[in-house]
Order: C-alpha cells, then sequence, then structure tokens
C-alpha cells in the first residue's frame, strides 16, 4: 500500500444530460482541491434519467471515471448488456442473477493502491434476484488479501437496508455509500470498526426538479393520480457526492466528507 492516504471521491447518482454536464463541469476543481486517489460514479440515471448507454458510459470514462455503478435502471437501455460484459470497470448489483449482463464487482489500481468496489441493490421495494447481504459477505471474501481497500454502493429504497449493511460490514470494508433515492442524508459518520458509511449520498443533476424530473410534472401526478410523461429537469444543477479517506489499514476509513456543489455552468479547466 503507499504510504500516502488514498481518497475516494464517490458521486452520487448521475441524472440525465445536466447531471453529465455537472460531473464533467466540476471534476477538474475537485481534482485540484481534494486529489481524489480514485474516482467512482453511479450512472444508473445518467441518459435521460434512466439507464446508461455505451457512448455515454464511455464519456464519463474519458474524463477520468474509473469505475461507474448501475442500479435498478442497469437494463433500461437495451444496447447496455453487451457493454457491461466487456468493460470490466462498469457494475451492476452483484445480487442481480448470475444469467443476467454484466458483473457486479472490479479492482482499480492507481499509486500502489488497490481498491475493490462492489454493487449491490437492495431486495426491500427492489427486484434484485439474489439477498444483497449474503452476496456482500461472498464477494468481500473473493477480494480478501487482493485489495488495500474496498468500497461498496449499496443502490436501495429502504434506509433500514442500507444502515444495517453498514454495520454488517463494519470493519470488513472501507466504506458502505447508499445511492437510489437522489436526497442526501446527514449520516455520514466513520462507524466504530472503521467503515465509512452514508445512507445516501444524492444526487448529480438539477436539484431544482423532483428527484430528477421536472417538479410542474411530478407535482401534477402527485396531484391528481393520473399518469404523466416526465422529463428530466433542468433546473439548478448540484454535484453530490462524498470524499472517503482511507486509512493506512487495510479495509480502514478515517474520514468521509460530504460534498455538496452547485454548478453555475461553466467548465472548469485542471
Amino acid at each position: 500500500m503507499a504510504d500516502a492516504p488514498a481518497r475516494i471521491l464517490f458521486v452520487g447518482d448521475v441524472v440525465g444530460s445536466l447531471g453529465r454536464k455537472t460531473l464533467l463541469g466540476l471534476l477538474p476543481r475537485l481534482r485540484e482541491e481534494h486529489a481524489p486517489t480514485f474516482v467512482v460514479a453511479n450512472g444508473e440515471n445518467a441518459a435521460a434519467g434512466l439507464g446508461i448507454t455505451p457512448k455515454i458510459a464511455d464519456e464519463l470514462f474519458a474524463a477520468g471515471v474509473d469505475v461507474i455503478t448501475l442500479g435498478n435502471h442497469t437494463y433500461h437501455r437495451k444496447e447496455i448488456g453487451p457493454y457491461l460484459d466487456t468493460h470490466e470497470h462498469i457494475l451492476r448489483p452483484a445480487n442481480y442473477l448470475a444469467a443476467q449482463p454484466g458483473h457486479g464487482h472490479t479492482v482499480v489500481e492507481r499509486d500502489g493502491v488497490r481498491l475493490g468496489v462492489i454493487n449491490l441493490s437492495g431486495n426491500v421495494f427492489l427486484q434484485a434476484g439474489r439477498p444483497a447481504f449474503p452476496t456482500a459477505d461472498t464477494v468481500v471474501g473473493q477480494l480478501e488479501g487482493k485489495v488495500d481497500h474496498i468500497l461498496v454502493d449499496m443502490h436501495a429504497e429502504a434506509t433500514s437496508e442500507k444502515v444495517g449493511l453498514g454495520w454488517h460490514l463494519d470493519g470488513d470494508v472501507t466504506a458502505v455509500v447508499g445511492t437510489h433515492t437522489h436526497v442526501p442524508t446527514n449520516d455520514a459518520r466513520v462507524l466504530p470498526r472503521g467503515t465509512a458509511y452514508i445512507t445516501d449520498v444524492g444526487m448529480t443533476g438539477p436539484r431544482g426538479g423532483v428527484i430528477g424530473v421536472k417538479k410542474e410534472q411530478a407535482i401534477q401526478t402527485m396531484r391528481t393520480h393520473m399518469r404523466t410523461a416526465f422529463e428530466t429537469s433542468e433546473d439548478d444543477p448540484w454535484l453530490m457526492g462524498v470524499l472517503i479517506t482511507c486509512a493506512p489499514r487495510r479495509n480502514q476509513a478515517s474520514a468521509i466528507e460530504p460534498l455538496l456543489l452547485p454548478w453555475d455552468g461553466v467548465p472548469t479547466t485542471s
């Protein structure tokens, strides 16, 4: 393991083209200010709010994202299936069925540090093929001794399920970060045995909408209980993420810091 502490920048659910522009616009500044060793982003809403395409994934990788995690909209774009099978660093939840395209964990290395990234789906309110907790145990066991740190993206609806996984993996992984609800929670902390935890990182995209959707359309549906076609909002773009500082000890964190940044639409340069 390298002497300097590694840092992991995890970016919450990237929503639509505005979310992509926000991430790409702010990433140079974040690199300059925080010098992350690794950048991981959840991209399951990156294509007009639903799923991801190979072109978009390539764009994020080209911008310096090391790993893309996904979630319940993984297969919304049919063209993504073959891409998931052939690209090592884009993940779908590990507790999906083995017959489904893609894989649920990967390893990236930089500056002498090896980071394992695991993607999981919650089971409460979401349809994952297998239970999340036993799958997490299996994959963590597979990575044991092969990596210096492990980051887990728990893409889940129920806060209780995320909190439970954080406690379950405390001391066995460096970080458990929750995604999916698009609303950042105020509980970022390092758990007693050294795992950095947050229930939901939030989303990167239009804070001026309703979890990414144009607010007028969302309100119309809630008010009338009638189906309305949803479009991605373009209002008030923010990047929401966390910066995790790894401890010198394997699979331990020393700090987790929420990052909530507005974007003014002006690209930054490194």
